[in-house]
């Protein structure tokens, strides 16, 4: 039996990786990555996408800055750019396909 939570986890992860690429160098508010999260899962919440934020956070893969507000602006760090790219091995947690191209 799958296990949907976790599969659900590790792609929102992935998606997150993926959102926070295109958005490089500038980066992007948590609200836009909900927004593309959401267009795979449209019951995402605010709260799935931080705790996933701040997984990512804890791997060094993004750095998430908490602003006065109350919004999360994050971007991609240097290793979190290398996953994207195949240019380093991934380590369990993040669903990341299988490269399949050369590039």
């Amino acid at each position: 039996m799958a296990d949907m939570p976790k599969i659900r986890r590790e792609n929102i992860r992935w998606q997150i990786l993926l959102t926070l690429n295109n958005a490089r160098p500038i980066g992007a508010y948590e609200r836009i990555v909900l927004s593309v999260i959401r267009a795979e899962y449209p019951d995402a919440t605010q709260e799935e996408v931080r705790r996933n934020l701040d997984y990512l956070h804890e791997r060094k893969l993004a750095k998430v800055e908490h602003l006065p507000d109350g919004r999360w602006f994050c971007h991609l760090s240097r290793y979190g750019v290398d996953a994207v790219e195949y240019t380093a091995d991934m380590e369990p947690g993040i669903a990341r396909p299988e490269k399949y191209f050369d590039a």
